[in-house]
């Protein structure tokens, strides 16, 4: 009982216990914290590849799609490479599957009179099909949760693609026409060729209007006003023209790569909170991409979606592959080897932090040897008295080691506390911080998120905590190995 009374009563009456229980207190609440954020960060991130990517995906390289034949020598078209997937042995493990067109594109619009372009990856969709492999319709704005997504356009936005041609029609009536630029006599050998507007044209959907679904952070941007506020507008509604470049090959040129474009109307907002994908993603429908590259009847990536992923994932993906052909530049991957490098990065750098934040524990650990050994030494004629009423060894030895348990169980509690708090209030923290100096401490187009992600992982507080206290224990041996060496009548002699 009385080396529980010593311990308490040491812990209450000595300053430099506060210093120990401050560093325990801080190497524990940075590693809760760091591991909340490096945590929501790799879930919300999983999270979002997944949604955006399906299951597996099998996709190529070929600018022109998909080279697959049946026994007779003929190209089989996206429909029947679906029908001859479900026919595999991957057929009953499979809940759907949709085709896709992925390219790189420029999309051009106006804003406040001025001709504004972004590079973007330009995808071609069954926007049903999409919904059904993946989280697509989670992520639209205006259609959010539909089981059916679709591009067709809402009433308000044909009368915003209306009020558009009016104005644009007034602006070209106020307009004095343009004399062409002479040609030159000579023609410049550098010069590109001119297009073929025929082979152009060609390309060019005329007769309906086509909508498309643009990134968020293609349509918005956000800037603060006079009084400091951020205020976030529309570059882009609902029934605003947009214009989409990209490269297409033609049956009338042979096939080779020339610059295609099609116009489009915004129906909708892809908004995935990850600004790598809002700033870059435009849908549109797969028909129309198709005519407009001249891949009728081809497509660049199949996604699907499996019944149960993790008991089947395996099977279906060597089942696939021997439907496609790797020599022909085909790939089949799940959704976590398809972006393999960026997951190993995180769970790399989660380790690294790891490790190198314990060491701040370490240093508490170091404090509290450092601080028993100077107790100890001021101590010597405590422990002596102690040992010449009868205390033993261990006895002595057990008032140290409790000393040392109990500084770490305080310092594990506070930093817990502590940790957490910081945890829930990341974000107005970081406000905080960005306002006092000016600069800002997440910046969202770097991290992906509009907000700091976290997620408190339970175990991995316990984990942490009951290693803070192992190291403050450990610590407190050596200096209580010292006490109960002591001789009790050498500490009164020289006490």
């Amino acid at each position: 009982m009385y080396k529980l009374l010593l311990c308490v009563r040491y812990l209450q009456t000595r300053y430099l216990a506060f210093i120990c229980i401050v560093s325990v207190m801080l190497g524990v609440a940075t590693l809760i914290v760091v591991n909340a954020v490096m945590s929501g960060f790799s879930t919300k991130l999983k999270d979002r590849l997944h949604g955006v990517l399906s299951d597996v995906i099998v996709d190529t390289d070929r600018s022109d799609g998909f080279e697959i034949n049946d026994t007779l020598g003929k190209a089989l078209t996206p429909d029947e490479v679906v029908a001859r997937i479900m026919a595999s042995p991957a057929g009953p493990k499979i809940a759907a599957v949709t085709p896709t067109i992925e390219v790189f594109a420029i999309l051009q619009f106006n804003f406040r009179g001025q001709a504004m372009t972004k590079p973007v990856r330009l995808i071609g969709i069954d926007p049903e099909g999409r919904a059904a492999v993946g989280g697509f319709a989670e992520y639209l704005v205006r259609q959010h949760g539909h089981a059916r997504p679709s591009f067709e356009l809402t009433p308000e936005a044909l009368k915003q693609h209306e009020l558009n041609r009016q104005r644009r029609e007034r602006a070209d009536a106020l307009q004095v026409p343009n004399v062409p630029d002479p040609k030159p006599l000579v023609p410049d050998p550098a010069a590109l060729p001119e297009p073929d507007d025929a082979v152009m044209k060609r390309d060019m959907p005329v007769t309906k209007l086509n909508g498309a679904v643009i990134g968020y952070t293609i349509a918005h941007f956000r800037w603060r006003n006079e009084q400091g506020e951020v205020v976030e507008e529309a570059a882009l509604k609902p029934g605003d023209d947009v214009t989409l470049f990209t490269a297409g090959g033609s049956q009338i040129d042979g096939g080779r790569i020339r610059p295609v474009f099609g116009n489009f109307l915004v129906t909708d907002y892809l908004k995935t909170e990850m600004s790598e994908y809002d700033q870059s993603f435009v849908y549109v429908p797969l028909d129309v991409l198709q005519r407009l590259r001249t891949m009728e009847g081809r497509c660049t990536a199949f996604q699907i979606k499996l019944k149960n992923y993790e008991a089947d994932k395996k099977d279906v993906v060597d089942a696939l592959r021997g439907i496609f052909d790797p020599r022909t530049g085909a790939r089949v991957a799940t959704w976590e080897e398809h972006q393999g490098s960026l997951l190993a990065a995180i769970d790399v750098e989660r380790g690294i932090l790891n490790l190198l934040l314990f060491m701040i524990v370490g240093v508490a650990g170091f404090s509290i040897l450092a601080i028993f050994t100077m107790i100890v030494s001021e101590k010597y004629r405590d422990i002596g008295i102690l040992k010449s009423l009868g205390a033993s060894n261990h006895g002595v030895m057990s008032i140290f080691v409790c000393y040392g348990l109990l500084l770490g169980t305080v310092g594990c509690g506070l930093g817990t506390a502590l940790g957490l708090t910081i945890t829930d209030n990341i974000n107005e923290i970081e406000m905080f911080l960005t306002r006092v100096t000016g600069k800002a401490v997440f910046p969202r187009d770097v991290y992906y998120f509009k907000d700091i992600p976290t997620n408190v992982d339970m175990v991995n507080v316990a984990v942490v905590n009951i290693g803070a206290v192992a190291v403050a224990t450990l610590f407190s041996l050596l200096p209580a190995w010292r006490a109960a060496r002591l001789h009790p009548v050498r500490a009164l002699r020289f006490e």
